[in-house]
């Protein structure tokens, strides 16, 4: 398998930067209300299969900084890979809109669950509820709307797009 400069760079890059912005934002991105704005970022596994790696790779940065430590590390992690396997997998069968619940489920399930072990303070349907809202506002609502506008860029869709599907439209 041949991987090329390009497709290094854009994992790289994606993943730093969502590192850089969920650390920015971090006394919003870790706890029962969680939100971090990085996730709208999940979204670009809508369009390459790099983006897969990218934002597991970032999130599993950003969660070595996590209050819970290697718990966060583990579930946190699993949760974005999940999700991130879910979207680009369901990409050509369903919309921008419904694979942008793929992380809402899976954080709130999952991280819900690392949450209610570790602190057992609330409940688990409370847990997954707080952090899947978290996940509702920064995916699905403005997530969706800032790609919905970036799509209409070719400059942007050239920059993360696979070679072979620039200007294809996906």
């Amino acid at each position: 398998m041949k991987v090329s400069t390009r497709t290094i760079a854009r994992v790289g890059v994606s993943a730093a930067l969502y590192v850089v912005s969920t650390l920015l934002c971090a006394p919003l991105a870790y706890g029962q209300v969680q939100f971090r704005f990085s996730e709208m970022m999940m979204l670009l596994c809508f369009f390459s299969k790099d983006y897969v790696v990218s934002m597991t790779l970032g999130c599993l940065i950003v969660n070595m900084f996590s209050p819970l430590g290697l718990t966060d590390v583990f579930f946190g992690t699993s949760a974005t890979l999940a999700a991130a396997v879910l979207i680009y997998l369901t990409r050509k069968k369903l919309p921008l809109a419904a694979v942008s619940l793929f992380p809402v489920i899976s954080n709130g399930l999952i991280v819900g669950a690392e949450l209610t072990i570790v602190f057992s303070e609330a409940p688990f349907w409370v847990n997954a509820g707080f952090v899947a809202l978290g996940e509702l506002i920064c995916v699905s609502v403005v997530g969706v709307i800032v790609m919905k506008l970036l799509m209409k860029n070719g400059t942007f869709m050239g920059l993360i797009c696979d070679e072979k599907t620039v200007g294809k439209g996906q």
